[in-house]
């Protein structure tokens, strides 16, 4: 099946009721080139907030989305791996970033999972103390059934230590959506669960429009 395309996916999340958007280059993060017109497209074409995120390592970059129409960007590894840039960056434009960071079991990885750290999702968020940032978007390795309780502990951690909202990746039910919002989740990050039928935008939008 060919991709769809961006700016009419986009349209039609917006029209089923979705009032955020995460758009990620995943080429820029790559260093693989980028999707700017592809993105530019979206911005253009939606009325919604829009997240953008993806190979986010320079205040330039950062700057440019937001006078694009950005709401708010998505900053991944330099974030993590170097607080004082990060500090710095969220003093220019307080409350408009969102760090996105990758946890295995409880230790922070970077850089799509490839590199490992020493610290933990404890000691990440205490490096970050006082920056002021508009999230933190916690992603997990995909679980199985059996994994769940671990991935929404995970949760629980990060939403009783962060003084941020904290967004979540990934859902393929309903009541995935309900646990994460009980644990005090502000916002989940859905995708192939959309794409696949898996979940009814309009059900989703309706039921968490707040």
């Amino acid at each position: 099946m060919p991709a769809a395309d961006p700016v009419d996916q986009a349209l039609q999340w917006a029209a089923a009721g979705f009032a955020r958007l995460q758009v990620m280059d995943l080429d820029a993060a790559g260093g693989q080139g980028d999707n700017r017109d592809a993105i530019r497209g979206v911005l253009a074409a939606t009325h919604v907030a829009v997240q953008v995120g993806g190979g986010m390592r320079e205040h330039e970059e950062i700057r440019s989305w937001l006078d694009e129409g950005a709401e708010w960007i998505v900053v991944g590894a330099r974030g993590v791996e170097d607080p004082s840039w990060l500090a710095e960056q969220a003093a220019r434009a307080p409350a408009r970033l969102i760090v996105e960071i990758e946890v295995r079991g409880r230790q922070v990885v970077t850089r799509g999972w490839a590199a490992s750290t020493t610290r933990s999702l404890h000691d990440l968020v205490g490096d970050l103390e006082g920056i002021p940032l508009a999230g933190l978007l916690v992603t997990t390795e995909r679980t199985t059934g059996g994994e769940q309780g671990a991935r929404l502990s995970l949760y629980d951690e990060a939403c009783a230590i962060a003084p941020w909202p904290v967004i979540a990746v990934g859902g393929e039910t309903m009541l995935d959506l309900r646990r994460l919002e009980d644990r005090g989740v502000a916002a989940v990050v859905l995708g192939g669960a959309l794409l696949s039928g898996a979940l009814d935008p309009r059900v989703v939008a309706e039921e968490f429009a707040s």
